[in-house]
């Protein structure tokens, strides 16, 4: 008989310091059959309908919510995805299930609940008891707790950052409860969490402190046959919860005592090297000088190919941040700096403009509402140059951005607008720049730019390095700064680096 396998999804990385609230109605949504919908899109639950189907699950699909990195969430967002959960447990009741397959982050926060996904976890296992396997994947930003460890059996984190793997890890933690279900084998998971917290800036997995802490996670794997998946948890430093920052889980078959061992090891090289992960910007006007000073944004033909990026984390969009922040765009324009780009979410002046003509010009008050952490608007003439429909297929299946959204994404009905020498693209929806089709689907062509500004910290970097002949992060107002100590912190557990000095 085939395994009858229930799967959900419920995805969002939650930004506590932020103002207002993730509403319900900004979650995408499937429920039931529609979650096939998600076949083949690059996103961890294309990952997982990929062994449903390979393994031959008899699948039960019950709902997917997933919406882009925001303020803390609506409790009416889990209260609807933990009702759908439990009708169809009490559908299945009668026929049974063999397992569970959860598409989660891991960093998400409710009105009423600091830890979503342990709670979640915690009531399924009442409901389910210990026999019934509960696997699934998890982002490699979640703060992880101990609640989610004991109330789950195998999960698996994604191992790359920016997300290229998200879909593999998913199908590695889909490959790995259909072990369990057919060998009978119930793990436990252990976890451990040093005091440390890193910046969205330090947790790249293609430098350290996350490059060695993945290999050595790899070769724990490996030397043990009983670790089933070892994973490193990067944490999300703007999610205030008693558990926030770097965590690692085992999964063991084997004595829970030797698993918290090699977990004890990842912890101490992590403390050891904790300065490695505290990664802060570069001042902009130095930057910006430097760009002068040196001829890079001039285009010519002994110029190196390709725009430089001016990436800016404090208004991370990735990380919740709204994403129209201005200071970068007033840097350009006081610099003098042309051929240049920067998008922004504003759907106020994009509703302006949507009545007007390519060629028409006019004032407008762009962004800086979004955050009182973002500086406010700034008053701008500008040229339209175009309206257009904000729908495009990323170029990239496996960019960080299908992580989150699968191979589509809807930027709203965008403008672009010209001041002096610099295209400002305006969007309705606040777009993680993790891919370039942003920039085509709207007449821009990022390889012909002088300078590029991308609100982002690391994520982007897939997609942009390839393009860029140079690279800056750089210090602006907003409400993803590196520099953690600026957060008002109520909850997370002390002493914790960097907040804290350790001995």
């Amino acid at each position: 008989m085939p395994h009858r396998v229930l799967i959900a999804g419920l995805f969002h990385e939650t930004h506590t310091f932020l103002e207002g609230r993730t509403r319900l109605e900004d979650f995408d949504q499937l429920r039931g059959d529609e979650l096939w919908l998600a076949e083949n899109d690059g996103s961890p639950l294309a990952g997982a309908l990929q062994v449903a189907k390979s393994c031959g699950w008899e699948l039960i699909p019950v709902i997917d919510l997933r919406a882009t990195p925001g303020p803390t969430v609506e409790d009416r967002v889990v209260d609807l995805f933990w009702n759908e959960l439990a009708r169809a447990l009490d559908r299945e009741e009668s026929r049974g299930i063999d397992g569970v397959y959860l598409v989660l982050h891991g960093a998400m926060v409710s009105e009423s609940l600091l830890d979503v996904e342990g709670v979640l976890l915690e009531r399924l296992r009442a409901r389910l008891g210990v026999d019934v396997p509960v696997s699934g994947v998890l982002d490699l930003h979640g703060n992880i707790t101990a609640k989610m460890a004991a109330n789950s059996h195998a999960f698996v984190a994604y191992r790359q950052n920016p997300h290229a793997d998200a879909a593999a890890a998913a199908r590695d933690g889909a490959q790995l409860l259909d072990r369990l279900m057919r060998t009978g084998e119930r793990p436990i998971t252990v976890w451990e969490r040093p005091p440390l917290m890193w910046p969205p800036t330090g947790t790249a997995t293609a430098s350290d402190p996350m490059r060695t802490l993945e290999a050595l996670a790899r070769g724990i794997e490996q030397a043990h046959s009983e670790l089933l998946a070892v994973n490193v948890f990067a944490g999300f430093p703007f999610a205030d919860t008693e558990q926030t920052g770097v965590s690692f889980t085992a999964v063991t078959l084997g004595e829970p005592r030797y698993a918290l061992a090699e977990l004890e090891q990842l912890s101490e090289w992590a403390i050891a090297h904790r300065a490695a992960g505290n990664v802060l910007e570069e001042p902009l006007e130095a930057v910006l000088a430097r760009i002068k000073s040196t001829g890079l944004s001039e285009r010519s033909a002994r110029a190196p190919a390709g725009p430089i990026v001016l990436a800016e984390p404090s208004d991370n969009i990735g990380g919740g941040a709204p994403g129209d922040g201005v200071s970068l765009l007033n840097a350009l324009i006081d610099a003098g700096i042309e051929n240049a780009a920067v998008a922004i979410n504003d759907p106020q002046s994009v509703a302006a403009l949507s009545v007007r003509q390519p060629g028409d010009r006019l004032t407008l008050d762009l962004g800086g509402r979004g955050s009182a952490l973002g500086g406010g608007p700034l008053k701008l003439e500008v040229e339209l140059v175009s309206v257009r429909d904000g729908r495009f297929s990323l170029e990239d299946p496996c960019s960080h951005l299908a992580s989150m959204s699968g191979s589509q994404f809807d930027m709203g009905l965008c403008a672009v607008v010209r001041h002096k020498g610099i295209s400002i693209l305006l969007t309705s929806h606040k777009t993680p720049p993790f891919d370039l089709g942003q920039w085509r689907s709207q007449g821009i062509e990022p390889e012909k730019l002088s300078v590029i500004g991308v609100k982002a910290a690391v994520a982007h970097r897939r997609v942009y390095d390839p393009i860029a002949r140079a690279h800056f992060t750089v210090e602006t107002p907003g409400p993803c700064s590196s520099n953690l100590k600026l957060f008002p912190f109520r909850h997370v557990r002390r002493p914790i680096y960097p907040l804290d000095e350790l001995p």
